[in-house]
């Protein structure tokens, strides 16, 4: 927690809003992502709600099985879904980032690393305009994700329950995805593994996105050390999360940025 709380006040101190920002592609991405008005967002953000509040709503116990970090909410494999979603699930304001980066980049193929309960998953989906693919560890946790966001006519969706470790060497072989969200395992080698074996899937506008780098020092390790790749040209910290651009045009730039500013 106070690393958190230190880690933000120096993002705050050194981020800036669109006045600030010299570089026009980062300045459209300001401009137009992270600033869209959030009454164009709405119809998605309130889907969004609709899921949050069924899972809330789930009292059922399940077993976890936990291949990351641990959680610093819980004690124990056995969770309800209710507290699940409440403490580990998606927040509303990364969900509408989320839903903002979405709506502007409108990716068609998405693999994401780590489902948990679904919530992430049903943004990424854009409404099945976009096909995704879905990691997680635990089968218990993946059922129930399976569960509501078919439920809620999500159907691009394809579900895989393994380790990432094993299952990403063959996602990522011979195949380019639009758009990679990042968000399980949140250990620094484990992070840094992933991101190396998902650099050959890449093309000029795909973009990666890395949740909870400010969780703790050794994951803020992780995205800087992953920030100085060559292959990166812009990175973005806007704080909730760490984002990725591999266009060769662009030279290579490192921004602190604030959303909806």
């Amino acid at each position: 927690m106070i690393y958190s709380l230190i880690s933000y006040i120096k993002f705050l101190l050194k981020s800036t809003n669109k006045h600030g920002v010299h570089s026009p592609f980062v300045f459209n991405f300001m401009q137009f992502c992270l600033n869209t008005k959030e009454n164009l967002l709405k119809n998605a953000f309130q889907k969004f709600l609709i899921l949050k509040k069924q899972l809330l709503s789930d009292k059922s116990i399940i077993t976890i099985t936990d291949y990351g970090s641990g959680s610093k909410h819980f004690n124990g494999n056995k969770r309800r879904v209710s507290e699940i979603s409440k403490y580990a699930g998606i927040s509303k304001i990364k969900a509408k980032i989320l839903i903002a980066l979405i709506n502007y980049y409108k990716p068609k193929s998405v693999l994401e690393i780590g489902t948990s309960l679904g919530l992430s998953t049903s943004i990424l989906s854009r409404n099945n305009l976009a096909n995704v693919v879905t990691i997680e560890g635990c089968n218990e946790t993946s059922q129930i994700a399976k569960k509501y966001l078919n439920k809620n006519n999500h159907n691009t969706i394809t579900h895989i329950v393994n380790r990432f470790e094993i299952v990403l060497p063959t996602l990522t072989d011979e195949k380019s995805y639009d758009l990679i969200y990042f968000d399980g395992n949140h250990q620094k080698d484990a992070t840094l593994d992933y991101f190396n074996l998902c650099l050959k899937t890449t093309h000029n506008d795909t973009l990666f996105i890395f949740d909870d780098i400010y969780l703790n020092k050794p994951m803020q390790e992780a995205w800087l050390k992953i920030i100085e790749h060559p292959k990166v040209t812009v990175s973005i910290d806007i704080y909730h999360y760490g984002i990725l651009f591999f266009r060769a045009e662009q030279p290579k730039q490192h921004f602190y940025l604030r959303a909806f500013s």
